[in-house]
């Protein structure tokens, strides 16, 4: 007997991602690796700027920065990661619902659960990834920063100076109004320095030229058309005027050693976390290492609710309110990274315990999650935050098209 083809079924999905599951975490994996690129780089940039502005007096400032914005991608990374997931989704979502692609695939009995089903696959792959970052990755970055703004700060005077800004080394001071863009050349220069036996020296000049010795230990100043004010032993001031004087000033900076890791929270593992806290052995308070553990965990384990929050307004914003749901989306994303740090704080102080300063917002905040895809599952996008969203957009439009006809006729 031949055996014809089912009709509820007329081809054989082999185990693991069907087709859709497929197709829709092609959709998501370029808009959100994009939206994460961007971000990430653009916060580096703005980062570096600051780091050289920062820095521009040590020596070897470049390689300073770049040591110092490599420790902090793992940072940037976090926060950078929820953000480009629900940019991601709600792109899709959008992008399947204006084609009706997600019309098409609910009236061919497939359900909005399982239609958001790869979404949370992907946000359960990003916990894991976030894991990761915020427990390992993250902590060991941020002592990495430190050590090395410590070795920054502790560098010594490149023998560079930029027009308006001060060197400091070893009791001496120096600024000077305009520079060449090396900073060798240099215009309106002051000084002032303690000498060895203790007097203070005020050296002021209309021109100079710097030269750093071969060995990188001491700068030679050519100082030209100047005064100089030296406090004598008895008290009184010498002022010399002069068409061209000579001085050194040193190079070297002091060296300081870098405490070892572990004196902040933030620069242990999870698993150190919760070895620390289980010991408590009286280096941190057990509230603030139990408040910091929860609160990465907390924050990882918040990526797989991000798709029951995206999906409603995504279908939402078929009807016109693209823009409300994002700056809502964007509402709800900061508060929770904000209710985090309160309870933290809060943990810490000691005013609530760790457990339910950091837990109870999460609940809350996922619960929300799961109750706007659940109401939105009879009719999808219609929730009422959607509602609520439309009203004000609804409010908002007749505003603006009012201001347009009064503006119009004033005309």
């Amino acid at each position: 007997m031949v055996r014809g083809v089912s009709a509820r079924r007329p081809f054989h999905v082999p185990p693991g991602l069907s087709l859709i599951d497929r197709y829709v975490l092609r959709l998501t994996t370029g808009p959100m690796l994009g939206c994460l690129a961007v971000t990430l780089v653009a916060l580096l940039l703005e980062r570096a700027l600051r780091l050289l502005d920062l820095l521009s007096q040590s020596s070897d400032r470049f390689g300073f920065v770049v040591q110092l914005t490599g420790q902090l991608v793992p940072h940037y990374f976090g926060l950078a990661l929820p953000v480009a997931f629900f940019v991601a989704l709600f792109i899709v979502i959008t992008r399947l619902s204006d084609g009706s692609e997600t019309d098409a695939l609910l009236a061919a009995g497939v359900s909005l659960t399982r239609l958001a089903a790869p979404f949370v696959g992907l946000g359960l792959v990003l916990t894991l990834v976030s894991l990761v970052v915020f427990g390992y990755l993250q902590p060991s970055s941020r002592y990495a920063y430190r050590a090395v703004m410590h070795a920054a700060a502790n560098a010594g005077w490149n023998g560079e100076l930029q027009a308006g800004a001060f060197a400091t080394e070893d009791n001496l001071i120096m600024t000077a109004d305009m520079a060449d863009p090396e900073g060798r050349e240099l215009g309106n220069l002051f000084i002032r320095r303690i000498t060895p036996e203790g007097r203070e020296e005020v050296i002021t000049a209309r021109s100079a030229d710097l030269q750093v010795s071969p060995d990188r230990k001491t700068v030679t100043l050519r100082l030209h058309n100047g005064r100089r004010t030296l406090e004598g032993r008895d008290g009184a001031f010498d002022i010399v005027e002069f068409e061209t004087f000579v001085a050194q000033a040193p190079l070297a900076g002091s060296s300081a050693l870098m405490r070892a890791r572990g004196g902040d929270e933030r620069e242990l593992s999870l698993g150190e976390l919760a070895a620390r806290a289980k010991a408590d052995d009286g280096l941190l308070p057990r509230a603030t290492l139990l408040a910091e553990l929860y609160g990465r965990l907390a924050r990882a384990l918040f990526l797989p609710f991000l798709p029951l929050i995206a999906f409603p307004l995504g279908l939402a914003a078929k009807r016109g309110r693209r823009a409300p749901g994002l700056i809502f989306a964007g509402v709800l994303l900061l508060a929770f990274q904000h209710s985090l740090q309160l309870g933290q704080s809060l943990a810490e102080a000691g005013r609530l315990p760790a457990f339910a300063a950091i837990w109870t917002p999460f609940a809350l905040f996922t619960g929300f999650g799961v109750w706007m895809f659940m109401g939105s599952r009879n009719r999808p996008g219609e929730t009422p935050i959607s509602l609520m969203i439309g009203m004000v957009s609804h409010h908002t439009n007749e505003a603006m098209a009012r201001v347009r006809l009064r503006r119009a006729g004033a005309a």
